[in-house]
């Protein structure tokens, strides 16, 4: 019988990966993809290379730092910007961040050198390791029209995955459920139990979001109960982290702390290398409502260290958070401030609320209501926008405890304290205009139109723009001066 050739053995290495990459143990198909890589190697160039990097996506799934290296190591028959991912990754990994940057930068600039959507992944893959989430969520969105034009459907869920962590880091919670709920659904229908894994564990932290404890449940149990088998440690902590959000809303902080206390850990027991410092902030307002202060100090110092070095956009705002959270007296004040102050450098308005709950918390407890409230409103127009219910009900909560309105009508003589570019934008909302037809009619940026619509919410205790035309009425009638009944014209 005639022995197959290194390429035919290689390609059937490579089907056996990709099965256990969809389906099955991760490790597992990190190993057979490492053996099809070596057996294609100046043979079939190119998939020599896709299986290196199949390989690394089955270690980065699964934990393993050391494993991600040995996939990208000896790909010499990589060149481009493909070369340039493999080595902005290995220098993201053993943390040469320089170098890092200026390769992924690279890899990002040219979206992937081309339409392919494998090619757009790992562009989109360089973007979140820069931490840079809204050219993330661009280019794998753009890799999901690509895979969608050519039919390939077993790609569809996997750029999903990609695009639902995107929207997930960016805070931009709706969007990434959507991604979520399709991705889960094309996972299923072809077979790929691994990334429904990844879907479910995003779905569980987007209700853990909206204060849905049952979807919590439900959702991150699905995930690990094929994270723990299949050793896929990214999925189980995103899980985890859900879960214990969930059990932080309702007031089990000590709890929440103890599950959290290993995805915050290093080292092979701990969570995923890529996810330990994002789940510190959360840990350390956990762990100080449990009265953990001096695990939350050690992981606040070194969250300070590790957001020092700017890999992820939001972090020196959470940074400070963690340390107001820590502080005594006004020291808080002061890092309550300088987090606000640095959200609005960075974006993310979810995390920004949750900062502006926590100091309107804080002055709330230390009997200075009046200043508690502005920062409360604020919060609670975030959540409800985003449609975070269990934090919204947070907020509301704090909001009556200072004895501030919580909901319903304004004010209407609160609007004579709005600029006069906050009045235009009032009357044109209150009229039914969206936020882009009212930034084409002042000749304003939609961002900016948001951001005032946001003030003004926050000023007029209210919570969204259907409140308006009810408020703008009122205002316009109590504007009015009509004659007192004893100077009325007879029979009028």
């Amino acid at each position: 019988m005639r022995a197959l050739s290194p390429v035919a053995l290689g390609r059937a290495q490579l089907v056996r990966g990709l099965a256990a990459l969809a389906g099955g143990p991760v490790m597992d198909a990190h190993e057979a993809l490492l053996q099809a890589a070596e057996l294609l190697r100046g043979r079939a160039p190119v998939e020599a290379s896709d299986a290196r990097f199949l390989a690394m996506e089955a270690a980065w799934a699964g934990g393993d730092v050391e494993a991600c290296l040995a996939a990208l190591d000896g790909g010499e028959d990589v060149s481009g910007l493909e070369r340039d991912f493999a080595d902005g990754l290995s220098a993201a990994l053993t943390v040469r961040l320089d170098d890092a940057r200026t390769a992924l930068a690279r890899v990002v600039a040219g979206d992937g050198g081309a339409d392919d959507p494998r090619l757009l992944l790992r562009a989109g893959a360089a973007a979140l390791v820069l931490g840079d989430t809204t050219a993330a969520a661009r280019i794998h969105a753009r890799a999901l029209v690509r895979a969608r034009a050519e039919h390939r459907t077993a790609l569809l869920p996997h750029a999903l995955e990609q695009l639902a962590y995107a929207e997930l880091r960016a805070g931009r919670y709706s969007r990434a459920a959507r991604a979520a709920r399709e991705g889960l659904r094309t996972a299923e229908a072809t077979g790929q139990h691994n990334v429904a894994a990844h879907q479910h564990a995003v779905l569980a932290l987007v209700a853990s979001v909206e204060g849905d404890g049952p979807a919590v449940t439900e959702h991150a149990g699905r995930a690990l109960a094929t994270a723990g088998p299949h050793g896929l440690v990214q999925a189980a902590t995103l899980a985890e982290w859900a879960l214990a959000r969930a059990e932080r809303g309702r007031g089990l902080a000590a709890q929440a702390a103890a599950r959290l206390v290993p995805l915050v850990r290093p080292g092979p027991r701990g969570g995923h290398f890529a996810l330990r410092m994002l789940v510190v902030p959360c840990f350390v307002e956990t762990a100080v409502a449990a009265g953990r202060d001096a695990e939350a100090r050690d992981a606040a110092e070194e969250y300070a260290a590790w957001a020092a070095l700017g890999v992820d956009g939001p972090a020196r705002a959470q940074s400070a958070r963690c340390r107001a959270l820590l502080a005594e007296g006004e020291a808080s004040a002061y890092w309550f401030r300088e987090a606000v102050r640095r959200h609005d450098s960075c974006g993310n308005d979810f995390e920004r609320a949750r900062t502006l709950l926590a100091y309107g918390t804080w002055l709330r407890r230390r009997r200075r209501p009046g200043d508690a409230r502005g920062p409360l409103r604020d919060a609670l127009v975030t959540f409800e926008r985003a449609a975070a219910e269990g934090w919204a009900e947070h907020a509301r909560s704090e909001l009556r405890a200072t004895g501030g309105a919580s909901g319903g009508a304004a004010d209407p003589a609160a609007l004579r304290e709005l600029t006069p570019q906050q009045q235009r934008i009032v009357r044109l909302v209150a009229r039914g205009a969206t936020n882009q037809e009212v930034a084409d009619h002042l000749s304003l940026s939609p961002r900016t139109v948001d951001h005032h619509l946001r003030g003004v919410f926050a000023r007029l205790g209210i919570r969204s723009r259907v409140e308006l035309p009810g408020v703008v009425d009122g205002w316009d009638a109590d504007r009015e001066d009509p004659a007192p009944a004893a100077a009325r014209p007879p029979g009028r």
